[in-house]
């Protein structure tokens, strides 16, 4: 199997969008939907918000983009996580046996150390990652805060999506990052606190903190630097740089 090409992602694109007119004419909603992947390989932009109608196809990559910088400018108070249904619910094989699924349980949100309070911040992610946080990242107008863009070679490096980032691929980008940054992990890649190739954070060259993967979570962590500068700025009678 060989990758979607720009001009097929395209293709792709307008074609779901030309059912989706005749599927609102005739049943009066969308049903179908284009993932998010194709539009950044297209790189045409994410449908708004109300096009997704409610993105009941979340957790299958229809809708992340765009629910995730909806949160993160705090256009909504509530996230969009995985939801309840057949792969959601099912506790065992058909054989009986205990399994751990993929897109079960990952792991709680924790910070393994705290880093100095005015260390830059370094945000773990995926080529499609960074393509949708650069814009979103690059509005707060903060120098200290920088995208740790991982290419996936452990796929064959055509996967692109943060999801299936491991260990192994991670250790080998941050190992050449300075030490004593804040690394910020979202905790898509992990299930039950491991990566798929069987590694941990805590193998990891530089400690991370795992920041669960929406939003809202990411601006809170990088409030919480601010707020630590803040209180540092006060304490010497300076101005801090807020989160505009």
């Amino acid at each position: 199997m060989r990758p979607h090409t720009a001009d097929e992602a395209t293709k792709v694109v307008d074609c779901v969008e030309d059912w989706q007119d005749v599927f609102r004419s005739v049943l009066g909603r969308r049903l179908v939907f284009a993932a998010d992947e194709y539009y950044l390989l297209a790189r045409r932009p994410f449908p708004n918000a109300d096009t997704y109608e409610g993105f009941p196809m979340h957790e299958d990559g229809i809708g992340m983009a765009r629910t995730f910088e909806t949160e993160f400018d705090g256009h909504t108070d509530e996230t969009t996580g995985p939801r309840a249904g057949f792969f959601a619910w099912v506790e065992g094989r058909l054989d009986g046996t205990e399994f751990e699924p993929y897109r079960g349980p990952r792991t709680e949100a924790k910070v393994l150390v705290r880093p100095r309070p005015n260390a830059p911040v370094g945000i773990i992610t995926s080529k499609y990652g960074a393509s949708v946080l650069q814009p979103i990242i690059g509005r707060l107008g903060r120098d200290d805060v920088r995208l740790v863009t991982i290419d996936n070679q452990y796929f064959g490096g055509n996967i692109a999506v943060t999801g299936l980032l491991v260990g192994e691929d991670i250790a080998r980008v941050l190992g050449d990052e300075p030490a004593g940054h804040r690394y910020l992990l979202p905790d898509v890649c992990l299930s039950a606190g491991r990566f798929l190739d069987g590694s941990s954070p805590a193998d990891l060259p530089h400690p991370v903190e795992v920041v669960t993967t929406d939003g809202q979570s990411l601006r809170r962590a990088l409030a919480a630097r601010s707020r630590e500068d803040a209180m540092s700025s006060e304490a010497s009678g300076g101005a801090a740089p807020g989160l505009a």
